[in-house]
């Protein structure tokens, strides 16, 4: 194998995408303002792959033109694709140029692609005795992998992986890679746009795989399949087959293998770094030098004095090769302390972790924790439900590299015994308390009548006032910032089913090293964090709004909502008669029975058979497009699509809330307790989730009595519902000190109907319906960037009055106009926009080429600091309120945020003092120039309170 001639095929586009997606949230702009990210990864991969592997023969391939054969099979071949973004279109001319420079031979045929090209030349080249390695992370690849070709990927964590025969058999469950082929065929491939067999995801095709050898050998035996999977392969036998050509790599590309073309040879040095030195890539000219010869030192420098780099501060800080591999996977980061080599682990890193015993040593443990003034800490449990997790350990750590975990025993009377011995710390005011997800660790010592008290550090906010689109998980967060990869928690307790191990059973050494690394990993994050903080100008934000917060949320995770499952299972039944009305009269419009929910069946019955529209619009695989908003704009024409809608509404209503809440009432409490996300919307909003109570629909009767099944807690009790009145209106009128608006609000008047006076000329009495809901439309639309073609389609008037009712909109209120143009400008010249409180969303397609990409990031340029805005006064609303209530002792609780709003469980004797205390808090949580209004209403469920 040693004396066998090597051939690595690099699949250009798939690095360059990967290269560009790594520094997504970082991206490399040098000082021309070019995004030269997608360029600096494909380096640093090509760079790397030269580095390790010192190749005989290389080559790189593109793509051009997109695949002619495959689009005549099938039209909507990849049809599905987003545009290429610009940062990779202007970098592939340069990566020619340096490919060039390199001598490294480019591979490219109009009408092929990549994975043609590297078939082709790869069974070529095995026929002259080559061993060739496709450098890709592509799964289609494996179709490839013979006796002596193999794929080469990039892995998450680090270095490659090499794929031959036994990988590809392990990975698909197949006997011959060829039979990948089949797999791809069966089971579709939505980025490219193959559909694949109906049904058939990848257990099913693995399955048929090894039941019946082939896509032919398949359809060949439906005979041996049941019930709907038989009827779906029978009924797209062809699409199946199509499925398969369309996944089959392509080896007759009039391409030719000549070694001697291949052959690695030195790179014109000068020329490559007079490359880099105009795309400013400092570090990269470093890392090129060293990969290719010790003596091209003097080459550079020879260069460097006809042209001096010019250089940036943001290039002294950004990763180049390196610094950052892009076979690392992740994200480059912030300090770019990324080392090309692979990450950090607990194998590879100095640490001591230690697990503290019971007895003396656990009393010596805490008198030493006790007199630390910072500390993190990490509880590991048997769940991930905090409502019935119960504790495993405890990890602490307070010095970097260093750290202690301390076993729970399983007995409860024993459990509670130690916890009262940790109190102390706990409850300590003088002990900064750090975690990743606090919140989580807040409701698991709850239960153990713990309450966490002093001042909290959660890195998982921290990082999403640092960067709010990215993720916050730690390990991505540690693999980012520190260039490391923690235990992975599959690992540790194995792939999630019957056979996942609990933390009780794991040994405690394996427990203790899991569990320290964890806090010692994020001690580290809040160093790294804190610093970001300042820099970005939100450790206000973090300390006074988002960790205090923390503690409210908490609270009402832990309180839930009583739910009315009698009630539920009523207005269930109700729906099942509705439901079967409306199937009765969808068929008797049809002139026959199928299956409404089936897309296919749908679109055969309208377009086909009933002959609704002259030309129905097709899907890409070709089926009649029936979605909510082609059958929407058909409902007014004809009464069977009326049904239609009706029927998918009460469908989803009843399967998504009303059978699924009673569901999710908590054994342990006999409520609902929904969790609150505050890290995953952008603009600062909270999400719900486990249920999402914050979109049950209410525009429609039944959608309003799902809210009628959450009631008080006991005849003692009642609920209130407080909401803001147009609050992003006022912040917008506030921000843009539009004084027309402003006054409107003061003196209380109706804002939609004084806009439609306004803007048609009218006294405000004289406004009729119609002008009132056309000027509540745009007020909204506004904050939204309405266009006229949107507003035209939102109301009933034509594109031109929509145009000129916005024109006019613009003329009765220029302060607006002018505020929108200011803060496109603003995003423009930083990158970001902020809240009133300066919560930052980061918009980094602002000056973006493309007019769609940047049309969108101008949007959320007007957006964001107006829902951002409304959504950090509420939460001011709900710290200060939920203050008052822990000060004043109240019997009352906050249950629900459902963003404007708040719902409350209402001690009855309290009522009045509660409604006086909400609405004076909520309107007094911020002072704009605009008055906040707040509304109240009390009810025997939600839905009469709201």
């Amino acid at each position: 194998m040693s004396d066998q001639k090597r051939l690595f095929l690099v699949d250009a586009y798939a690095l360059i995408f990967r290269g560009y997606y790594a520094f997504i949230k970082n991206p490399r702009i040098n000082s021309k303002g070019e995004d030269t990210s997608a360029i600096m990864g494909f380096m640093n991969s090509l760079l790397d792959v030269i580095k390790r592997e010192r190749p005989d023969h290389l080559a790189v391939c593109f793509d051009k033109g997109g695949s002619t054969d495959r689009v005549e099979l099938f039209e909507a071949y990849k049809a599905n694709r987003d545009e290429t973004p610009e940062g990779i279109k202007t970098a592939v001319p340069y990566i020619y140029e340096i490919l060039k420079a390199m001598h490294i031979p480019i591979m490219v045929k109009e009408g092929y692609e990549a994975d043609d090209v590297i078939g082709t030349l790869a069974k070529k080249a095995e026929k002259e005795g080559y061993q060739t390695y496709m450098v890709t992370p592509d799964k289609d690849f494996a179709q490839l992998v013979s006796e002596n070709i193999f794929m080469y990927r990039p892995i998450f964590g680090g270095g490659y992986e090499t794929w031959g025969i036994p990988e590809v058999q392990k990975k698909f469950e197949v006997t011959d890679p060829l039979q990948v082929i089949d797999f791809l065929g069966m089971m579709g491939d939505a980025s490219d746009n193959i559909p694949g067999l109906p049904g058939v995801g990848e257990k099913t095709a693995k399955k048929f795989i090894n039941q019946f050898g082939s896509m032919e050998g398949l359809l060949a035996n439906t005979d041996q399949l049941k019930g709907k999977m038989k009827e779906k392969v029978e009924a797209n036998g062809e699409l199946g087959l199509l499925s398969k050509q369309l996944a089959t790599i392509m080896l007759d590309v009039p391409v030719e293998f000549d070694a001697k073309d291949f052959e690695m040879s030195e790179p014109d040095i000068p020329k490559v770094t007079e490359i880099f030195q105009e795309l400013e890539f400092r570090r990269l000219i470093d890392n090129f030098l060293k990969t290719f010869s010790a003596d091209a030192t003097q080459a550079a420098q020879t260069t460097e004095k006809k042209e001096a780099p010019k250089t940036t501060p943001k290039e002294d800080k950004s990763a180049g090769a390196g610094q950052f591999s892009l076979f690392g996977g992740g994200e480059p980061s912030a300090s770019d302390t990324v080392s090309e080599h692979s990450r950090k682990t607990i194998e590879t890193s100095s640490h001591f972790y230690q697990s503290v015993a019971a007895g003396m040593a656990t009393t010596l443990f805490i008198k030493n924790l006790m007199n630390q003034t910072s500390v993190c800490f990490d509880t590991e449990t048997t769940s991930l439900n905090p409502l019935e997790a119960e504790l495993v350990g405890i990890a602490f750590s307070w010095d970097i590299g260093k750290g202690f975990y301390l076993p729970f025993p399983e007995n409860k009377t024993e459990a509670q015994d130690l916890i009262e011995q940790l109190r102390p710390f706990f409850e300590a005011e003088n002990i900064e308390k750090v975690g990743q997800n606090l919140k989580y660790d807040i409701k698991v010592l709850r239960k153990y009548d713990i309450k966490v008290k002093g001042k909290l550090f959660d890195t998982m906010l921290a990082h999403y006032l640092i960067n709010p689109d990215m993720r916050h998980n730690m390990d991505v967060l540690a693999e980012t910032y520190l260039n490391y990869t923690p235990i992975s928690i599959t690992e540790l307790l194995g792939k999630k089913g019957k056979n996942q191990l609990s933390m009780r059973d794991v040994p405690l050494e394996k427990q203790t090293e899991y569990a320290v690394e964890d806090a010692d990993i994020t001690l580290q994050l809040k160093e790294h964090f804190t610093k970001e903080l300042g820099e970005a100008n939100t450790q206000k934000l973090f300390d006074e709004i988002e960790i205090p917060l923390l503690r409210v949320l908490a609270d009402m995770e832990l309180e839930g909502i009583n739910l009315d499952t009698t009630f539920l299972n009523s207005l269930s039944e109700q729906l099942d008669s509705d439901i079967q009305s409306l199937e009765t009269h969808i068929y008797k419009e049809a002139g026959e029975e199928f299956n409404i929910a089936s897309p296919k069946q749908l679109g055969d019955i309208l377009f086909d058979k009933l002959k609704l529209v002259d030309k129905p619009k097709k899907t890409k695989t070709g089926q009649y497009a029936t979605s909510e908003d082609i059958l929407s704009y058909l409902a007014k024409d004809h009464e069977i699509i009326k049904h239609i809608l009706e029927y998918r509404g009460l469908a989803k209503l009843k399967s998504t809330y009303i059978d699924a809440l009673p569901l999710q009432v908590e054994p342990t409490t006999g409520r609902v307790h929904t969790d609150y996300m505050q890290t995953v919307a952008a603009t600062g909003r909270l999400s719900s989730n486990n249920p999402n109570l914050q979109n049950i629909p209410i525009r429609t009767e039944r959608g309003r009595q799902v809210r009628k099944a959450f009631v008080p807690r006991n005849e003692d009790y009642t609920l209130l519902a407080a909401d803001y009145s147009q609050i992003e209106l006022r912040v917008i009128a506030a921000l843009s000190q539009e004084e027309t608006m402003i006054e409107a609000f003061k003196n209380g008047e109706d804002i939609h109907a004084s806009t439609a006076s306004k803007v048609f000329g009218v006294p405000i009495n004289e406004v009729t319906r119609e002008q009132r809901s056309n000027a509540k439309t745009v007020n909204f639309g506004i904050i939204y960037g309405v266009s006229a073609f949107g507003l035209s389609n939102q109301t009933d008037l034509s594109r031109g009055e929509a145009k000129e009712l916005i024109d006019t909109y613009y003329e009765t209120y220029p302060k607006l106009k002018s505020y929108i143009g200011k803060q496109v400008d603003f995003a423009r010249d930083h990158g970001y926009v902020q809240t009133v409180l300066g919560r930052r969303r980061y918009l980094k397609d602002i000056n973006s080429r493309n007019a769609v990409v940047r049309g969108a990031a101008e949007r959320n340029a007007v957006n964001a600091p107006i829902q951002g805005s409304a959504a950090d006064i509420i939460k001011i609303a709900m710290i200060h309120i939920h203050n008052k209530l822990e000060a004043g002792n109240y019997k009352t609780k906050m249950l629900l945020q459902v963003h404007d709003e708040l719902v409350f469980d209402v001690y009855k004797p309290e009522l009045e003092d509660m409604k006086t205390l909400i609405k004076t808090e909520m309107e007094n949580a911020f002072k704009l120039q605009v008055p906040l209004d707040v509304d109240l209403d009390v009810g025997d469920n939600w839905l009469e309170a709201h």
